[in-house]
């Protein structure tokens, strides 16, 4: 494997089409301002390295960068690349990972709008994130305590997991199909609408209007904060471990609450069931 460290490029394409390359300490920077600094590569490890400089790894297999960093000037850093490894990185510029397959990131900070589109095979662990459209029609996730602020994440996803994550995000898991969210906290209005196939375990879930539209939706000892108007046109088995504020024409299922602020039932189609198991006292 060839070696390099402690250099400075910044020529356009300036390691095109590498093969069995391992950087170190080296950054993509400088007046010449050049792109794709890694296109086309082939086992390509980069580690402890600055990226300044747009488009570096497109079209890459085998790909590891370890302890590196990509700022809001590295736009578009990963495309149409397979088999990535990214730890303890952060990367910073828009549109980071987009059309890429089989990617693990680890110990990584993301600030990055429209990250993640189009993907398949990611596995996140230990990783914060902001951005807008997060993981947008992407499929194959498998997320473990990860913290993400934005809005409109998730949408369109399919066969996901999620476990000891937060998210804090506006109309998140909009059409999603397949999807387990266990022993989280989800904030955000208007959560999860016309998604189908969707099963919360152990989750604490908070904001207005949640899990509406849905098909095939299943609650399994989660609590509901401020979440008022639920359930509207879904078809849902839920078991809730706190009251409610309010409950909305259910299409059909069950739904077990300790107590119901409202439930509005004025719709002839809606025949889900409200069943408190508690006095109720919250009226």
């Amino acid at each position: 494997m060839q070696i390099i460290s402690n250099q400075t490029f910044d020529e356009e394409r300036a390691l095109y089409g590498a093969e069995n390359l391992y950087v170190r300490q080296c950054r993509f920077d400088g007046p010449a301002d050049g792109e794709s600094a890694f296109k086309e590569g082939r086992n390509v490890t980069a580690e402890q390295c600055f990226f300044n400089l747009r488009y570096p790894f497109w079209h890459d297999d085998g790909l590891k960068i370890i302890d590196s960093e990509m700022t809001e000037l590295c736009r578009a850093a990963l495309w149409y690349s397979n088999d990535i490894t990214i730890t303890d990185s952060k990367l910073h510029g828009i549109k980071a990972l987009r059309e890429c397959s089989q990617a693990k990131l680890s110990g990584c900070s993301i600030i990055s709008p429209e990250f993640g589109w189009s993907v398949h095979g990611v596995e996140m662990n230990n990783c914060t994130a902001e951005s807008e459209y997060f993981m947008l029609r992407s499929a194959h996730l498998n997320f473990k305590n990860v913290q993400m602020k934005g809005k409109y994440s998730f949408q369109y996803i399919e066969n996901a997991v999620f476990d000891t994550c937060v998210f804090d995000t506006k109309d998140a898991f909009w059409h999603g199909k397949n999807i387990t969210v266990r022993n989280s906290v989800v904030k955000g209005e208007y959560l999860a609408w016309y998604s189908e196939n969707l099963t919360f375990e152990n989750c604490r879930i908070i904001g207005t209007q949640p899990l509406c539209y849905c098909k095939n939706l299943r609650l399994v000892n989660c609590e509901m904060v401020d979440t008022d108007l639920s359930f509207e046109r879904s078809e849902v088995e839920a078991t809730l471990t706190a009251p409610i504020a309010s409950i909305k024409n259910p299409l059909s299922g069950h739904i077990y609450v300790p107590c119901a602020g409202e439930v509005i039932m004025d719709l002839d189609e809606a025949k889900g069931e409200v069943i408190t198991t508690k006095k109720c006292v919250c009226a």
